[in-house]
């Protein structure tokens, strides 16, 4: 019996490559930082897009969605992107587009859409699928006119299925006028929109004297122009913004004062800052802010018109309110002004450098010249091509008679071809020995002899004689106008000169953004009147003031409606005493005005307490309430002077608590009466207050009361001079009572 053969074991052999963490984290996280800037986040200085603007432009294009053509849904657009060129997410593709349809980014969109875009108060653009796009006349123009002519490299796309361009031919600075907004790993690209004739202007004289500087640049752009407008109030500092390509640019929005109903006085914003766009309720919600914390207290109504023919909000004024005044508080302490970051990051030759004015300029017009060489390059042999077929075509028309015998008595294409271009006429029957004659001495060019093959029989018309002179005549006019581009600087810089002026005079508008020196806004202290007011704190923790008067009127139900009820000066503080021994400081000024039956604001909105503290007491630092009586459930008293509490910190420590001890009560101190404590067993001791010491807040204090096992304290006060309290709606006298004495356990509290 053959013996059974044992399987043979496979060995499987791996290549194990041994390489440093640090080293792989390392050079794995530079590769993915370097596609994130150059394939996503910062755009090309030469046609000033990012790779998403590009594709989507170029899909666009490969999809036939001309200015003057239907719109197609913006689903179609972005699927085309995503599945041949862009493979990333399909909401990030679709904002990009959204982006550039939109007029308040862009002063000239590049995008055309139709449908639901978002408006620039923030609403969210509809759906792809809800919404249409095409390409904007400007964009075919100025970033696609050229890329028939071949003047770009195409480039195999993801999957080496299609091809894409590294770049758009642009034939404006349109990193300038256009803008961006990219943040890429370690360095962020953010350049406001230029207006287009200030650029262009600027390009011109660029490339009249390529010797200009910024500062000679800055003659021509003013500076940002922003689709919103607004006014640039830091028109100096622009200046160094451009010659280093960072900086800041202070925005403000446009205002203006008109009458209102009533003899009331309206602040109309009618532009915003750029850095405001979708901002405008956090706008809204920030004065209503101001109105409610007193800081504007003549605004009486806040209305958004804001619409389809711009931005329009009011601000409603009492008749005899400052307007002027109003408007510094709106400049200073909301979006209405506000900062524009300069990051001038952007790709040269695919690295990612922060440029200067000068240098962008200079990288552009020496992309246009290039661009525009091969274009011409490109027609001039275009054109020679066509004026070598028509020689050859005209030529042929005058030996016809000869071409047809050839054609007539050849056996294959190649063969009349021959005869054409060499005069071989071997093989060839003619019909006449003239023919044949002729016909050896033709010498015709490739391209010609090809073209004369193809040749309709209709162009042998007198009538088509003429046309085909008429185009050689043309051809040769274009052959000399292209030559000249290519052989001397001087027309070519003309030619690049007038293209630039075609622009300007088709898409230039006039600037909307103001640019102006302006100080800085400085707020009135306005000067409070100093007097006495009176804090009520619900047991809800809600506080409010009232004012005397509405105290005198209500004053018998004041004690029953609010626990804590304060007498402060408007100018005075509070202090808020919670469990954990925190003490918080509150400005009076802080706390709304209000009438009696107001509900007020929690203290937690003015002062640093948290929901998860409990308040055990809220005192006012209004004489001749100096001294607080700190008493905690674990038996320890002290005497504090309210002073101590007087700090520029909102948050201190009120006193020091023993492990699991927690602050009972804090009670400010008359000096008149005696001070009773009482624990949740029933037991209570009273003292004089001379028996305890004035402490240091930070001090543990001294033995009020010895606790038995389990028990706590519960109830603190300090009776009436009369030896008076009331403790759980009873009232009780101590020449009544039988109490013990401080430091002791205590007594049975009897009545």
């Amino acid at each position: 019996m053959a013996k059974k053969k044992q399987p043979v074991e496979e060995v499987i052999t791996e290549d194990i490559i041994r390489a440093d963490y640090t080293d792989e984290m390392s050079s794995s996280f530079m590769d993915y930082a370097v596609s994130v800037i150059t394939d996503r986040a910062i755009p090309d200085v030469r046609d000033g897009l990012k790779p998403v603007q590009r594709r989507i432009l170029w899909a666009m294009k490969q999809l036939g969605l001309s200015s003057s053509g239907d719109y197609k849904k913006s689903a179609r657009v972005v699927g085309e992107t995503m599945g041949k060129y862009h493979p990333h997410g399909d909401s990030s593709i679709y904002g990009a587009m959204v982006h550039m349809a939109q007029d308040w980014f862009f002063n000239h969109p590049l995008v055309d859409g139709h449908g639901n875009f978002g408006s620039i108060e923030g609403d969210e653009e509809a759906a792809s699928r809800y919404t249409e796009c095409k390409l904007a006349k400007i964009t075919e123009d100025v970033l696609l006119s050229d890329l028939d002519k071949d003047v770009v490299d195409l480039v195999p796309n993801f999957d080496n299925k299609e091809k894409e361009p590294t770049v758009l031919p642009a034939v404006i600075p349109n990193i300038l006028i256009s803008g961006t907004d990219g943040i890429a790993v370690g360095m962020t690209s953010k350049m406001p929109s230029h207006n287009l004739g200030e650029v262009i202007d600027a390009t011109v004289a660029l490339l009249e004297d390529p010797s200009l500087t910024t500062d000679d640049l800055l003659e021509y752009i003013q500076g940002p122009d922003f689709a919103t407008g607004g006014i640039i109030v830091n028109k100096s500092e622009l200046a160094e913004a451009y010659r280093t390509g960072a900086g800041k640019m202070r925005v403000r929005g446009k205002v203006k004062v008109e009458k209102g109903e009533r003899g009331r006085i309206n602040i109309v914003i009618t532009e915003i800052p750029f850095t405001m766009i979708g901002g405008i309720s956090n706008f809204m919600n920030s004065v209503a802010k101001l109105v409610q914390t007193k800081v504007m207290p003549d605004v009486t109504d806040i209305r958004n018109l804001s619409g389809k023919e711009g931005v329009r909000i009011i601000i409603e004024l009492r008749k005899d309110a400052d307007a002027e005044e109003n408007i510094n508080i709106l400049y200073k302490k909301t979006a209405l002004e506000d900062t524009f970051q300069y990051y001038a990051t952007l790709l040269s030759k695919g690295v990612p450098v922060q440029m200067p004015l000068d240098r962008i300029l200079r990288e552009f017009v020496e992309f246009y010249r290039e661009t525009q060489i091969k274009k011409y390059t490109n027609l001039l042999a275009k054109e020679k091509k066509a004026a070598e077929i028509r020689e050859g075509l005209i030529a042929a028309i005058d030996v016809i008679d000869t071409i047809i015998e050839i054609l007539r008595g050849s056996d294959t294409v190649a063969q009349a071809k021959a005869c054409m271009m060499n005069g071989t006429v071997d093989g060839i029957r003619f019909r006449t020995a003239a023919c044949k004659k002729i016909a050896a001495k033709l010498h015709f060019t490739e391209i010609q002899a090809e073209a004369i093959l193809e040749m309709k029989m209709q162009r042998l018309i007198g009538l088509e004689l003429n046309v085909i002179v008429k185009e050689l005549e043309a051809c040769r006019k274009n052959i000399e106008t292209y030559s000249g581009y290519l052989t001397s600087k001087a027309k070519l810089n003309k030619k690049l000169r007038q293209g630039l002026l075609d622009v300007k005079e088709k898409y230039a508008v006039p600037r909307k953004t103001k640019i102006q020196d302006a100080e800085a806004v400085v707020l009135k202290k306005p000067e409070i009147k100093e007097e006495k007011v009176f804090a009520l704190v619900n047991r809800f923790g809600y506080v409010k003031l009232i004012d005397a008067a509405t105290m005198e009127r209500n004053k018998e139900n004041v004690p029953k409606d609010y626990p804590f009820v304060l007498e402060v000066m408007n100018l005075g503080r509070l202090y808020v005493f919670t469990e954990n021994g925190k003490c918080h400081q509150i400005k009076a000024k802080d706390v709304p005005m209000g009438r009696y039956n107001d509900k007020g604001v929690p203290l937690e909105q003015v002062s640093a307490l948290t929901t998860k503290e409990n308040h055990v007491c809220v005192v006012s630092d209004f004489k001749p309430k100096d001294k607080l009586l700190f008493v905690t459930a674990g038996g320890n008293v002290k005497k504090v002077q309210i002073s101590e509490f007087d700090t520029s910190r909102r948050t201190t420590d009120s006193t020091k608590l023993q492990e699991g001890d927690t602050v009972a009560s804090v009670i400010p101190l008359t000096g008149k009466g005696n001070i009773v404590l009482i624990t949740e067993g029933g037991f209570a001791v009273a003292f004089e207050q001379g028996s305890i010491s004035v402490l240091k807040k930070n001090s543990v204090g001294v033995t009020g009361i010895k606790l038995n096992k389990g028990d706590k304290v519960i109830f603190a006060c300090e009776t009436d001079e009369n030896g008076c309290f009331v403790f759980d709606e009873k009232e009780y006298c101590l020449k009544d009572l039988d109490c013990g004495k401080r430091a002791t356990r205590g007594k049975p509290l009897k009545n």
